[in-house]
């Protein structure tokens, strides 16, 4: 265990005075958070929020220019992406980012060399993969899958690498609402079995069936925060989401 004497066990993810600029501009600014254990939190906010950049800082894909990200207690704020993986972080990414010419299983295999629990991350994946219809498309090359199942296939991918926290970037992009619905129940099963889980998202039938708790983000701050029917008599949140006036 990478835990900070005196952490608290309930906390999950924690960035402080998170920073991040890119050409003079502040894609995430001073951006405070907290996750909780066994989690579903709903980000969401207007293009150039600042959201996929968060996720960019929290992976390591990123580095911040102030602030830091503390995981499970552990200061990771420069920690390479790889070892950000290993202590249990993964992340479904908002462009689709499979191998063509590999088969789901041996996407699978690759994804499972991350694992730091073997037998745990079986199950989950097991599940998953017979949850979106993926158990009998193992020997299908990733190239032939529907767009749907490549975005699924991803998932299983995050999840094969054992997380603690999962973080979906627009995990819904391009589906058709039957799909989008499948997904809907697959993050609130996956959560209800102790997943935390941090959804991106714009569709917002997709975040009103799962959203549990809502955080808005606006010029890469936190803009509100609070429940489905909180955000959405927000006049604020309506007008700078929404377009309203």
């Amino acid at each position: 265990m990478h835990r900070r004497a005196g952490g608290d066990d309930a906390v999950l993810l924690q960035t402080d005075d998170l920073t991040r600029s890119f050409g003079g501009i502040r894609a995430v600014d001073h951006l405070a958070m907290t996750i909780a254990r066994g989690e579903l939190r709903c980000l969401i906010g207007p293009n150039g929020a600042g959201k996929s950049t968060f996720f960019s800082l929290l992976t390591g894909l990123h580095k911040p220019d102030a602030g830091r990200v503390l995981f499970k207690g552990e200061d990771i704020t420069y920690l390479p992406p790889f070892l950000r993986v290993r202590r249990g972080l993964s992340l479904k990414f908002q462009n689709v980012r499979i191998y063509r010419e590999l088969t789901v299983r041996q996407h699978l295999l690759v994804a499972g060399t991350a694992s730091r629990d073997v037998e745990g991350q079986n199950g989950h994946v097991g599940w998953a993969l017979h949850s979106l219809g993926l158990d009998h498309e193992l020997e299908r090359l990733a190239r032939e899958l529907p767009h749907s199942s490549q975005q699924w296939l991803e998932i299983c991918l995050a999840l094969a690498t054992g997380p603690d926290l999962l973080l979906l970037d627009e995990p819904t992009a391009g589906m058709t609402p039957e799909e989008t619905a499948l997904t809907a129940e697959f993050v609130i099963r996956l959560n209800a079995q102790g997943m935390t889980v941090i959804v991106v998202e714009h569709d917002m039938a997709f975040v009103r069936h799962i959203a549990r708790r809502i955080t808005v983000m606006h010029y890469g701050r936190v803009f509100a925060e609070g429940t489905l029917a909180e955000i959405e008599s927000n006049q604020d949140v309506r007008r700078i989401y929404l377009g309203e006036q």
